[in-house]
């Protein structure tokens, strides 16, 4: 994907055009929207074919950090002495400028659409935490210069060049930076592997019916 394309003009995909149409059945059930504006919003939506025409029709319905596709993903992320956190559906630029500043920020990229394969994240974390959540199949390299800090986690070197990469960097003073992967999800197993015993008054019982 060109890195030169402005993100309004990406291609919407089917899942960010669910994510729009969910927003929209939201606001007419609450009342933002009348039965005919969302009708109206709905066929644009399921007709739409860039991620600015879905950003449009649901731009007046929630502040920005709550859109189902976020569009301002260059805009610089800072944590002062508070918290901050950029997530969901968001584009990523090729350089993108986090801070965090005896605060704590976290930047997911489990949903996020990479504009290029390699993201430069320019960081100055003091006395604060970064935390990063890339999905499987992003690399990411910490060569930021730590000092008094301490870096956790990370991802292996990318097995080729079509791998993406998020390289940080910055300056570490008196904070961490984590890198990690989002937990997956524990499938229901009728018959685990460690099977509690069962009691022998439900064996009783079983025997008696």
């Amino acid at each position: 994907m060109s890195p030169r394309q402005a993100p309004r003009n990406l291609r919407a995909s089917d899942a960010d055009r669910d994510r729009v149409l969910a927003l929209l059945a939201e606001a007419v059930s609450d009342g933002r929207l009348t039965a005919d504006e969302h009708a109206d919003r709905v066929q644009r939506a399921c007709t739409a074919r860039t991620l600015g025409e879905l950003a449009d029709l649901t731009a007046d319905l929630v502040e920005a950090s709550a859109q189902p596709v976020r569009l301002d993903g260059g805009r610089v992320v800072s944590g002062i002495f508070g918290p901050a956190r950029r997530d969901g559906r968001w584009v990523v630029p090729e350089t993108l400028t986090v801070n965090a500043m005896f605060g704590e920020v976290e930047v997911d990229f489990t949903q996020a659409i990479l504009q290029a394969r390699h993201v430069q994240l320019l960081t100055t974390v003091i006395g604060g935490r970064l935390r990063l959540v890339v999905p499987d199949g992003v690399s990411v390299s910490v060569p930021a210069h730590v000092m008094l800090g301490r870096r956790r986690g990370g991802t292996p070197p990318p097995a080729s060049s079509d791998t993406p990469v998020i390289e940080v960097k910055g300056v570490v003073l008196g904070g961490e930076i984590i890198v990690r992967t989002p937990p997956r999800s524990r499938r229901f197993r009728l018959f685990g592997s460690r099977r509690r015993p069962i009691s022998r008054s439900l064996l009783t019982q079983l025997n008696r019916t």
